[in-house]
């Protein structure tokens, strides 16, 4: 196997990744909150990575295919470029809700997102319509500074956390994020040398496919870490929601194993007549097994997630523990300034706690009567 080939692989298995950690996080997500930022941040990412020659090489298609199909080629071109200047714009904010360091907060401000938003749009319009050798370096290498200030911002928020389970949370995010932003920054940087310079990718083959390498391996290797994170630092309601779909795909699994069983059963061991029925026994075994089969699930869950219980109790106490730990990390940089409290309020009002809880909620945390 030539060495393009098994690169193009590895690209494809990262997409892989990269869309089904993005459709679990959508379907386990509410609206508006991080992981539903992220979710599409890593659609956004799979689309980048499709359209960035993985299949190709691994399909072994030639260059001629190109010249063959101008549409296509501007088809990918247009995908490719928007989705780079797409992470420009909301890479910084979501770090900016990510992470609790002075070096994000400036994208909170709705006018520096949307002036990054302008900017970005802008580089990527040009270089859709313009494919010549500058604005493309643009792009890439404003694609690099990104990457690489997402790497400093996670360290930094990690080496400046205070309290144990938020220096836990930073450091899981710094690892994860930061091989991804690596590995990113590198390959953007490698690609941003060839368009500068004009070289050659046949002559610098090795260059080339090192540039593609980082690319699918910052992906790949970051997804599994990512979802070890959010499963680690039990994110407010996504814990839940994990659990619930864990319970019903245990359930949609045997449910499936036992249609396929006496269906196939049915076939060999049965008469072609009754063979033709087996749906309806296949129903029957369903019924009188479902109340077993969602006792089992619930066991799967509860092994897989076995501190979680969707229970009033739990949701109002998650609740509080989430606001309690960001009004720690907020407080331990050194004091509640006006605009973190009007984070610290957005959030109150999104968990649905009462001001007067809030309030009674921090200065149990100040006297030490509580534990984040």
């Amino acid at each position: 196997m030539s060495q393009i080939f098994l690169v193009g692989i590895l690209g494809l298995v990262a997409i892989a990744a990269c869309w089904s950690l993005a459709l679990v996080l959508f379907r386990v997500s509410t609206g508006g909150s991080v992981a539903r930022k992220l979710a599409v941040l890593l659609v956004i990412e799979g689309f980048v990575l499709v359209t960035a020659g993985f299949p190709e090489m691994t399909l072994n298609l030639p260059d001629s295919i190109y010249e063959q199909l101008p549409i296509l080629d501007f088809v990918l071109g247009l995908v490719h470029h928007l989705g780079d200047a797409a992470m420009i714009a909301l890479y910084p904010p979501f770090l900016a809700l990510a992470l609790n360091t002075n070096l994000t907060r400036p994208f909170l401000s709705s006018k520096v997102r949307m002036g990054l938003a302008i900017g970005a749009a802008t580089i990527g319009l040009v270089v859709v319509f313009n494919t010549s050798r500058i604005p493309l370096t643009l792009l890439y290498s404003t694609v690099t500074l990104v990457f690489i200030y997402a790497l400093v911002a996670s360290i930094h928020a990690w080496r400046t956390a205070k309290s144990g389970s938020a220096r836990e949370r930073a450091g899981i995010f710094a690892l994860a994020f930061g091989l991804r932003d690596l590995g990113w920054s590198l390959s953007y940087g490698i690609f941003a040398w060839f368009m500068w310079t004009g070289a050659d990718f046949e002559v610098n083959l090795d260059t080339f496919v090192l540039g593609k390498l980082v690319y699918a391996l910052g992906t790949l290797v970051a997804v599994p870490l990512i979802a070890y994170g959010i499963l680690r630092a039990h994110l407010f309601d996504i814990d839940l929601r994990i659990r619930w779909t864990i319970k019903q795909s245990t359930v949609g699994i045997a449910i499936f194993a036992i249609v396929f069983i006496v269906s196939e059963g049915a076939e060999a061991l049965m008469s072609e007549q009754l063979g033709n029925y087996w749906g309806l026994l296949a129903a029957a075994v369903i019924a009188i097994a479902l109340r077993p089969l969602q006792k089992f699930a619930e066991r799967v869950a509860s092994a897989a997630m076995p501190n979680t219980q969707n229970t009033p109790e739990y949701k109002a106490g998650r609740k509080r523990q989430v606001y309690q730990s960001a009004f720690a990390e907020a407080q331990a940089e050194g004091g509640i300034s006006s605009k973190e409290r009007s984070l610290l309020n957005h959030l109150r009002d999104s968990l649905g706690i009462s001001p007067t809880d809030a309030e009674m909620l921090e200065r149990d945390l100040q006297t030490g009567n509580a534990t984040v």
